[in-house]
């Protein structure tokens, strides 16, 4: 029997070269694994769905380590491994807040091509979720558009969690209308408090929510905002919901990430990754989803670098805080 839900991530591979601040690291960095969708990816896998990551790989030694990981948590890597080097992100932390700089051009990750793409693509997948570098500029950000534009005309239920990182982006004009057109064929749609100042410019957070909510096709919005929780919104109803009180924070990596790959995780579980399903919504239900994801992106900033909780983890917490 073939899985209920098939989930294909695309987007970037990297490391994360995080400065040590305990002195212990040879180089003064730990290098981490990373890319916003491939940490979605790993977190999908640690709560039991189905999911094939199809960005390309380097066969130089970091990507050995990338896909190796993908692979052992259970994700199927059926993008090709390409011999051009990882792309490398360099991670300083101010007050346990990540800065980044990117070394990407040229590396394997960007060496996506239609043709690619479509060997890659599972022809059971039932949802394609991508965001973050892949779509900042260049040639592989127009792939994966029309990847995700073709898909969801197909009738694939879709994600998008921009992710912006504007020290990458070199026409934000351009760059704001790609955005735009991904918003009308998503079905889903993440995004920081950050992103979305970056992406309505001038215009203050109830304005900035209410256009972006106009603009997309999306049947359910999420606005993630650090240390205040998250809001979400369907057609019929709304929800904020704030942090619960966690101790041993180490840093935020990966937090965001952890947050969607659960979202997509709990639709899945309740066979919602459909746009019919999504539509039928609860507002219990969605409180549910809200908070599960919300306590695995806490639970996943006890860590150092992103982490995301195994589902026995995750159930365990949501447990502990019920009795």
């Amino acid at each position: 029997m073939p899985p209920k839900s098939l989930i294909a991530v695309g987007g970037e591979n990297l490391i994360d070269s995080i400065q040590d601040q305990s002195g212990s690291a040879p180089d003064g960095y730990f290098h981490n694994l990373g890319g916003s969708p491939y940490n979605v990816a790993v977190a999908l896998a640690r709560q039991g769905i189905t999911t094939h990551y199809i960005t390309p790989i380097s066969s130089d030694a970091f990507g050995d380590r990338l896909a190796a990981h993908l692979q052992d948590q259970g994700v199927v890597t059926s993008g090709p491994r390409l011999a051009a080097p990882t792309t490398q992100a360099i991670v300083t932390l101010e007050q346990g807040v990540p800065k980044y700089q990117f070394l990407r051009d040229g590396t394997a990750e960007r060496m996506v091509t239609t043709e690619i793409l479509q060997s890659a693509f599972p022809a059971a997948a039932t949802h394609f979720h991508i965001g973050s570098l892949a779509l900042a500029d260049g040639s592989d950000a127009a792939v994966w558009e029309k990847a995700f534009i073709d898909a969801a005309r197909l009738g694939i239920c879709t994600s998008l969690d921009p992710n912006v990182r504007a020290s990458l982006i070199t026409d934000p004009v351009s760059y704001r209308k790609r955005i735009s057109r991904l918003l009308t064929n998503s079905s889903i749609v993440k995004l920081s408090d950050e992103d979305l100042d970056w992406l309505y410019p001038g215009l203050d957070y109830l304005n900035a929510i209410t256009k972006l909510r106009e603009q997309t096709t999306a049947k359910l919005v999420v606005l993630t905002k650090g240390p205040e929780g998250a809001e979400a919104w369907t057609p019929q109803h709304y929800l904020s919901l704030a942090n619960p009180q966690f101790s041993g924070l180490v840093d935020t990596i990966g937090a965001g990430d952890t947050f969607m790959g659960t979202l997509l995780a709990g639709l899945a579980n309740n066979d919602q990754l459909t746009s019919n399903a999504l539509d039928q919504i609860t507002s219990d239900n969605l409180a549910s989803l809200i908070k599960r994801a919300i306590y695995a992106a806490c639970l996943n900033c006890t860590k150092e670098g992103c982490d995301p909780p195994f589902a026995e983890r995750l159930e365990q917490a949501l447990l502990e805080e019920r009795l």
